[in-house]
């Protein structure tokens, strides 16, 4: 089938790109196994923590097995009988492998599918240094990849680390509509993010403290008809929002200023546990709707306040007794001393952390991440190697994956016309069409065959 043939054609091509820009920052090319023996998984931990899209199966002798959705265990487990002295290091070795994620919806195509081809690979270093100036070298060698591809509209920007753990990320994102990440950018200062981790600066209530006062709010469960019920602004509000944590007895309680959202991924990765809307307030003997910050909350529940709420005062929150809220609420004053964390979601409009200029919201399609691991996955393997002082050290690691249906995905995405793609030439499965506009002629047809055989046998 004609069509097949050039799926594969251009599949290949991309992939002769990637090893060309892996093989000039000294990568060595490895095939890791796709089905993997679960003790690897659940010796770094991740067999039990990574949720259902993990797929885990028994074999025919009753062992437990995994589908290889990334490579981690497998590649340091395969690493740490070959690089034992401090003269093996650095190395990198990367593979492009069939990966296997049980998600729940496939959708878009290329763009989120259950089975997929990636190229991965995994750095080992002595020193943080040396994984950070590695670290550099990937990131252009990556750029040079989605550059050489025929993408224009790619900005790798900071994110979250997610399941693969580590201090460090980056993802390279092609900006368009048809996306389903959102990112923070910032037209003035270059300042790009990813929604889950990016940050913002708050315009502040300016209000001097006043007497604490209770106000009946009879029905006034909302934060929209607080505001409007008491003719203010959402942001002099305080709002209560939530969460059953995984692993924890007590319910997560988050306040935060009313104009605005929790971003969960900062949640999660606070508290390091998969969370969950609260349905049943009152189990816990809470008044859903009127939740304010006192002690006996603070005893009930796991209590986070946002940055949000740093020196603010005057503010309305809830009186922790049906139809009642509290006016004149100072956290300080009224509550005591408390430790902020900053885990709301930045919005359309907001001030850049950095130069105080207006952010943008933009959607981007994900097409390659890099992460920092550091010793994450050596050392809850048991990996070491003898340092130069004759001590057995532990050794660090980076990670980087481009998802090769992925990038084709979005050549097609961003290069196209009503017809169908416009292959750039890089990656186009032929680079010259010969159209023989009379076959019937012998002459015709026989020159139009010789230019095709001659073409073919010089390239």
């Amino acid at each position: 089938n004609s069509k097949i043939k050039i799926c594969f054609m251009k599949h290949r091509k991309i992939e002769k790109i990637i090893r060309q820009e892996m093989d000039k920052i000294g990568g060595q090319e490895v095939l890791l196994p796709v089905v993997i023996p679960a003790e690897l998984w659940k010796k770094s931990g991740r067999f039990e923590s990574v949720g259902s899209e993990l797929l885990r199966f028994k074999d025919r002798c009753y062992r437990d097995m995994v589908l290889g959705m990334t490579h981690e265990e497998a590649v340091v487990h395969l690493a740490q009988s070959e690089a034992k002295s401090y003269l093996n290091y650095p190395f990198m070795v990367y593979q492009i492998q069939t990966k296997f994620r049980d998600e729940p919806r496939a959708r878009g195509g290329l763009i989120r599918v259950r089975e997929f081809t990636m190229k991965d690979a995994y750095s080992f270093h002595t020193s943080q240094e040396d994984l950070e100036q590695y670290y550099d070298q990937v990131y252009k060698a990556y750029e040079n990849v989605f550059e050489r591809a025929g993408l224009r509209n790619t900005a790798s920007i900071c994110s979250d680390t997610g399941m693969m753990g580590g201090t460090k990320a980056h993802e390279f994102m092609l900006l368009s509509p048809a996306g389903e990440d959102t990112i923070v950018i910032c037209e003035h200062c270059g300042y790009k993010a990813n929604m889950e981790v990016a940050v913002s600066e708050l315009d502040k209530n300016i209000s001097a403290e006043t007497n604490l006062e209770e106000v009946l709010t009879e029905n006034i469960k909302t934060i929209d008809d607080l505001a409007k019920f008491l003719n203010i602004e959402k942001k002099s509000t305080i709002k209560a929002v939530l969460y059953a944590a995984e692993g924890r007895e007590k319910p997560v309680a988050v306040f935060i200023r009313g104009d605005l959202q929790v971003n969960e991924s900062k949640l999660k990765n606070l508290i390091k546990a998969e969370i969950k809307e609260l349905t049943d307030p009152y189990k816990f003997g809470l008044v859903e709707g009127f939740i304010g910050p006192d002690k006996n909350v603070a005893d009930i529940c796991d209590v986070i306040f946002d940055e949000s709420l740093k020196n603010e005062k005057n503010m309305i929150c809830g009186a922790n007794k049906e139809d009642y809220h509290l006016k004149g609420f100072s956290l300080e004053r009224d509550f005591g001393k408390v430790n902020f964390e900053e885990v709301s979601k930045v919005e359309m409009g907001q001030k850049c952390s950095f130069c105080g200029e207006k952010l943008t919201l933009s959607r981007g399609i994900e097409i390659g991440n890099i992460f920092q691991l550091g010793s994450k996955y050596t050392q809850s393997m048991d990996m070491s190697y003898t340092a130069t002082n004759g001590k057995s050290e532990i050794p660090i690691m980076g990670c980087y994956g481009i998802g090769v249906g992925r990038l084709m995905a979005c050549i097609v995405e961003e290069n196209h016309d009503d017809y169908g793609p416009i292959w750039p030439k890089s990656v186009a499965p032929w680079q010259v069409h010969i159209c023989i506009l009379k076959i019937s002629d012998e002459d015709v047809k026989k020159a139009g065959f010789d230019l095709f055989n001659n073409l073919k046998n010089k390239y």
